[in-house]
């Protein structure tokens, strides 16, 4: 027995479940992993997230925020901070992905989540003592990735210290713009994958997951990365249907304002995901996440037709031209 798996199972004990059947639930991007437990028919789920690389106190504070706000997190059932062990309420099998792969009503469940995150961003306490914020710092280095990481394994060496200089002005003057629009607590990987259909009523029928990495940000963030999502394709109708529905909620909130803040975020969140997909394959071993860069592409390229994005745009055609734009080897 490994000293790791002499922690689970003395955290497991001291929590009334050393003697639960275990298995693999998943893997994740990170160096998280999650077992699935079962105590005489009664289900809970480990998270396994090994410091120092992994630190789960951020997870339990929005967990704990999330459930204060009336909204469906896991439940925390045991937790090791130290060790970074924490044993969850296990919220089923339902994900958005499972669901929408067996013929799920899609327009039902996008907007449930959506209607989630309306009633976030419309709470004055959805932010809470200590979120930190989604400041310029954090957004240049997640934009970084794609000059970091993809950049170089596409273009076989580093950019000049003039064209990364360049880059991160555009950015700096691009994040006010993103900031025009109300800020709000922003769970960052809010996508389906991360999202589960519960048989509880209303706004609790949505259970959320992988939300450790919350801050506080602009409110175009996560409804954004739930309608451009890198891993499938959505149908436009029906992610401006989403927008209209979440912007009803907001009649004071001007459209243009809204569509200017949006393109920011996409630009932002799509060059981050590019270049940490780059990052799992050549640094992690995972090139799995590899198929979706195309995609990503797409949807970058989208977000780049709007005029706030024009000097970005001329930035990336003048270092990264359209026919260099591939998939990096695995």
């Amino acid at each position: 027995m490994t000293q790791r798996e002499a922690l689970i199972q003395a955290f497991l004990t001291d929590a009334g479940w050393g003697n639960a059947r275990r298995g693999r639930l998943a893997d994740d991007a990170s160096f998280r992993r999650y077992d699935r437990l079962n105590r005489r028919d009664e289900p809970a789920v480990l998270m396994d997230a090994p410091p120092p690389q992994e630190d789960v106190r951020p997870f339990v504070r929005v967990a704990r925020h999330l459930e204060a706000l009336g909204l469906s997190a896991p439940r925390l059932l045991a937790v090791d901070e130290v060790n970074g062990l924490l044993l969850l309420e296990d919220l089923g099998d339902a994900t958005y992905t499972r669901l929408l792969a067996g013929g799920h009503d899609e327009e039902a469940l996008y907007a449930l989540a959506t209607d989630v995150l309306a009633e976030i961003a419309a709470r004055p306490d959805a932010i809470f003592a200590g979120l930190p914020p989604y400041d310029d710092q954090r957004l240049l280095t997640e934009a970084g990735l794609l000059t970091d990481w993809y950049m170089p394994a596409m273009l076989g060496g580093e950019l000049d210290s003039e064209a990364r200089a360049d880059y991160a002005g555009i950015w700096r003057s691009l994040f006010p713009v993103a900031r025009l629009v109300p800020e709000t607590l922003v769970l960052r990987d809010f996508h389906v994958d991360n999202l589960m259909l519960l048989a509880r009523p209303g706004l609790t029928a949505c259970g959320l997951l992988d939300f450790q990495d919350a801050v506080a940000g602009p409110a175009t963030y996560d409804l954004m990365s739930l309608l451009e999502d890198a891993r499938r394709d959505i149908d436009p109708l029906l992610a401006e249907r989403m927008k209209q529905r979440w912007l009803r909620r907001f009649p004071a909130l001007d459209r243009a304002v809204f569509e200017a803040s949006w393109a920011v975020m996409a630009a932002q969140r799509h060059a981050k995901v590019i270049g940490i997909f780059t990052r799992l394959c050549r640094r992690d071993g995972k090139p799995g996440y590899l198929v979706h860069i195309p995609r990503v592409w797409r949807l970058l390229e989208a977000a780049l037709r709007h005029p706030v994005l024009a000097e970005l745009n001329r930035w990336l055609d003048r270092h990264m031209p359209r026919h260099r734009r591939g998939v990096p080897n695995g």
